[in-house]
This record gives C-alpha cells, structure tokens and sequence, in this order.
C-alpha cells in the first residue's frame, strides 16, 4: 500500500469518527481517500476544521483534521489554545508539507508548529512508519490531553511499502471539566508540570526513533529523505532516523552526537532538528545540505563534504522564464476581467487562487497576493481607491471578516468576487453561495455574467468614482469542473 492508503487505514483502525479539513496540494487526494468510512467534510477554512474536531473530542469522538501547510497558519489559534485547555478524545492533524514548491506559495515547515504550540510532531518517512505514527499518535494524544500533528509530504503519501494492521479502538474519553478549576496560569503550570514532561519521555523511548551504530561518522534525518539515506550510506556511517521530531528525544540525540566525530542532519524543510544542536552538526546551516526538497544527489554530495566545517553554497532563484510558464487557462472565463482591470490605472490586489496565475506575464495583472482571502483587506490598506480581486472560495474562507473591518472602518474598495461556485485550485469542490449575505450587507452590489471587456471597463471605472464600497459578483463556471 501507499503511503495515503496507511494514513486512511490508521484513522479507521483508530475508530476516528469525523475527518474535517480544507483541499490542497498534497492532502487533496488523502482527505478524499477516507471516502465512506468516516465521516468527512470540506470546511470552509482550516480554524473551522479543527474547533470542529475539538467539539467532537470533548464529547468523546476521535477525530482528525487535514490540511496543507499554510492551513496550519489558520487554525494556530484554537491549537495553541487547545494545549493548557485539554482536550477529551484523540485529536490528529495531517500537515501537508510542499517542498520545492510545487503547488504552494511558500515552502514553510509545519514542524516548527510543535515549538510554537508545545504539541508532540510525527514525522514519518514510510507507509508502515505512517500508519504506526496514527496508532501511536492518538494514544499519546488521549495521555497528554493534546492535539498531535503528523507531518507528511507528497512523496511519502505516493511511496509504497507493507505494514500490519492492529485495532485500537479502545474506550476513548471526554473532557475532563475539572480543568476550569485552575486560572489560565495554573493551566499552564498544570501542562508543564505533567503533559509536556510526558511528551519528552515518549519522544525519549519511542521505538519510532531507530539508531544505528557503524562508526565514527553519523547520519541524523527524519521524515521521507531517510528513505534516500540508506540506500547510500557506506557501511561505516551511523544512521540515527527521527520520526518523533517534538520534542525531540534530546538525551538519544545528544548520545549519537558525543559517539561520532562528525554528524550530518539531513531534514526538509528548514533546519527545525539542526538550529538545536547548532554549531555541533553539519547540515543546512553549514551549506552542506539545501534548503527546502532533499535528494539522493544532496545526500551523497554532503557527506563527501562531511570533514569540511562550512560547504560554499550559491543559491540562484527560480525564475519563471527558467522553470516554464504556468499560464492561466486559455478559456478561463474571467480573462475579459483580468483584461479590463489591466487598463485600469489602479492597485490591484488577489489571492492565492486561481487569480494568481494573473500576477505574471504576459497579463502582471497584481500588484500583491499575500494569501488565500487577503486581498479585500490588502486593497483596503492602498494609498486610493483600488481593487481586490477575490474568488468564491477565499471570500468563504477568510474574506468575509476583512468585508466587515471594510464597512465598519468606511473604507474605499471595488471588490470583484470571481464567483464559479468551485475551489478550481484544489479540485473543485462546492463552495457556499454567499450572493444574499453579500446582497444584504453591501447595497451597491451587482452581478454581472458573460459580460465582455468594454462594459467590465466602463462598470469598474464608474464603481472607482464612487464613495464607499462597491462589489461585483462575476458569475461563470471553470470549463474544468
């Protein structure tokens, strides 16, 4: 089986009951995979997708929540929270890490959301590694009273391998209410004084963590790229692989450290386990491995660099021009828009749907695309009147509040809500129709359907002219869904 075929069998051997999240790239195909066995839902936006699995766990359900990395931006909030408020049932989150960039607009980590939350991080590097990371995964969870995050990537969810399967479906538990007993401070107190010491001894004797002791050189990774270290290794390097990487098993680390003369970290995204042990291993931040995706090739150039102390390294960026051109779609609907906004002389801000592939040539249509459902409160923060540019989808996901800050602060914007009634980026799921919230809250609305360039331009300009907040539903449907 592959690795998403591990993920889907540890939930259903795990007895989790509800699977909520939002569609990306890598986790679009696992979410979906979970098919008619558990319970499941596309939620709106990723903070929506975990208060539900929360709900669900203080009644004594085991859920999980699926996401991309920049999801876990989202839903921090009620994750932080969660840690000193507790927890009832096993809660498990499935971060998709992207590196390399291949359909993201950044290359961020989610491991560093274990530091960050104080959570214990999985990072698997095989089917049978990922299936016992679930297993293992709602258990500690249950113990700590804590969310858990299972780091995965596109290369383990595509990797083969063979596992066993056990059940554990076991007498899960509510939430304990007698934490409201103790101030936000003593809750605090209370998960430093218990969960988290409990948290360290697991990462300490987890049979997850394998050593390897062949000489006097050693190997540290986790993740998918263990798999590319052993094939490559001489015989006389030391392999140390990670799969519980918060916390890390520091006393286990620090052993293999003072056993070896010279320990190489090899790790995607950033250097998460290596900024701990700096200065006394080699990795990232000593030039020898890249930042972002990890290779064979990195790998082996690495440790014929491993009795160098620092490796010159010359980072040239991606160019467009270099990778190719992902133009947008040659019948995509919206182009007499993006047109007729183009011979606007105004600031135009997007998101990080389909409107982005307007950013670049030939159209350079943005000026700004922060993030999914940003560019309502980006365009409010323009020097004059502008524009914001914002599909279905990122208005339900995070646009509706910055509408709200727009009237309650009276600012001026034209928005263009791309309305196709699909998240085409991720697939095409539904996405709500909001035309009446929209129609109520903001009385200079229109809708506009198939119109050609020239009345788009004349419309825009007229609602540029105006005072306050003007909004355009542009209704049309993806030729691809």
């Amino acid at each position: 089986m592959n690795g998403l075929e591990a993920i889907v069998s540890g939930l259903v051997d795990c007895s989790a009951k509800i699977v909520t999240g939002v569609p990306g790239y890598p986790i679009t195909d696992l979410f979906e995979s979970v098919g008619k066995k558990i319970r499941h839902e596309w939620s709106v936006n990723e903070k929506v997708a975990l208060e539900i699995a929360l709900g669900s766990s203080v009644c004594g359900v085991r859920s999980a929540v699926i996401t991309k990395h920049v999801g876990m931006n989202i839903l921090s909030d009620p994750l932080v929270n969660s840690i000193t408020h507790t927890i009832g049932a096993g809660v498990v989150i499935f971060a998709g890490d992207d590196p390399g960039i291949g359909k993201s607009q950044n290359e961020q980590d989610s491991r560093f959301y274990g530091l960050i939350a104080e959570v214990a991080v999985f990072d698997p590097a095989t089917p049978e590694i990922a299936y016992l990371s679930v297993i293992e995964a709602y258990k500690l969870s249950e113990k700590t009273s804590t969310p858990v995050i299972i780091r995965v990537t596109d290369r383990l969810l595509q990797s083969k391998g063979t596992f066993t399967r056990k059940n554990d479906a076991v007498q899960v538990k509510k939430i304990d209410k007698n934490i409201w007993h103790l101030t936000m401070l003593g809750k605090h107190q209370r998960f430093h004084a218990d969960p988290y010491p409990e948290m360290t001894k697991y990462a300490e004797r987890s049979k997850l963590n394998s050593y390897e002791k062949k000489g006097n050189i050693g190997v540290i990774s986790s993740g998918f790229p263990s798999n590319l270290v052993d094939p490559i290794l001489p015989d006389d390097i030391s392999h140390l692989r990670l799969t519980v990487v918060n916390p890390l098993p520091v006393d286990k680390i620090d052993r293999f450290i003072k056993e070896h003369s010279r320990v190489l970290i090899v790790e995607e995204t950033e250097p998460v386990i290596e900024k701990q042990f700096s200065k006394r291993v080699l990795g990232k931040l000593t030039g020898h491995m890249p930042y972002g995706i990890v290779e064979s090739v990195d790998i082996e150039k690495a440790i014929d660099n491993i009795n160098i102390d620092v490796v010159n390294r010359i980072i040239v960026p991606q160019t467009i021009e270099k990778r190719g051109a992902r133009p947008i779609c040659k019948d995509c609907p919206y182009l007499p828009i993006y047109r007729a906004v183009k011979e606007l002389d105004v600031p135009v801000a997007g998101d990080v749907g389909c409107s982005i592939v307007s950013s670049s040539p030939p159209l350079s249509l943005l000026d700004a695309a922060f993030c999914l459902g940003g560019s309502i409160s980006t365009a409010c923060g323009f020097d004059r009147k502008g524009i914001a540019i914002i599909g279905d989808f990122g208005f339900a996901h995070s646009g509706i509040p910055a509408l709200v800050n727009a009237v309650f602060n009276k600012h001026e914007v034209v928005i263009i809500i791309l309305q196709n009634y699909v998240a085409a980026m991720t697939g095409g799921q539904d996405v709500p129709d909001l035309t009446g919230l929209i129609k109520y809250y903001i009385k200079d609305t229109v809708v506009i359907e198939n119109a050609d360039q020239p009345i788009i331009k004349n419309l825009l300009e007229t609602k540029l002219r105006s005072k306050g907040i003007s909004v355009v539903i542009a209704r049309a449907r993806c030729p691809r869904f």
